[in-house]
């Protein structure tokens, strides 16, 4: 099947300009019809899937094209094995973020119980960053 520019950026929930940009720096392939306009098959379905599972994984533009290379190049060990750890990279950053986001949950589950016992009227309203002191302010986070 073949998609057009925007058909192919709708298929995607992303911008013609970001696909244009993927083109334009040799992360995305696409063909050109006779109008000279860029169009999307099936190995640009299959090369975007995996760019957008690599920036899901807040991977930088950098290390997508570098993985991208790596794949255009001639299958081998090494090839393989740079992909890995490209992966493998990726892969600890993304758990890192899950343990960010675990103490922010647990900041923000604090955070909660202490709004539910002011609106109960157990301690005074604290809350307002205007009326904080360097005695009151929460810890940093």
């Amino acid at each position: 099947m073949i998609y057009t520019l925007k058909q192919f950026a709708k298929m995607f929930q992303t911008t013609e300009h970001t696909i244009r940009y993927y083109t334009d720096i040799n992360l995305l392939p696409c063909e050109r019809d006779k109008g000279n306009r860029r169009i999307f098959n099936e190995e640009s379905v299959n090369w975007m899937q995996g760019i957008v599972c690599l920036k899901g994984c807040d991977a930088s533009i950098e290390d997508i094209k570098e993985y991208c290379e790596l794949c255009r190049l001639p299958e081998s060990r090494a090839t393989l094995l740079a992909r890995y750890q490209i992966i493998l990279r990726q892969r600890e950053q993304a758990y890192q973020r899950i343990e960010e986001a675990k103490a922010t949950a647990a900041y923000m589950d604090e955070k909660v119980k202490h709004y539910e016992k002011v609106l109960a009227g157990v301690i005074p309203d604290d809350t307002n960053p205007e009326n904080w002191t360097t005695n009151t302010r929460p810890p940093k986070h």
